[in-house]
């Protein structure tokens, strides 16, 4: 499930980049949320979701 802001993708990104050991000091914020989610759930919800095709 892609998430639902700009915003919040960020968030599950910058968690995903502290859980895989690539962010050596994040916020509070992004501690909790990587520490509560798996790094699949993390990955799921930092992707972009696909764009509906415009029909003419």
């Amino acid at each position: 499930m892609p998430a639902k802001s700009e915003k919040q993708r960020r968030l599950m990104g910058a968690a995903l980049s502290y859980k895989r050991g690539e962010n050596k000091h994040p916020s509070q914020e992004v501690k909790h949320v990587a520490d509560s989610m798996t790094e699949t759930q993390l990955e799921d919800m930092a992707k972009k979701p696909i764009a509906a095709k415009k029909r003419k």
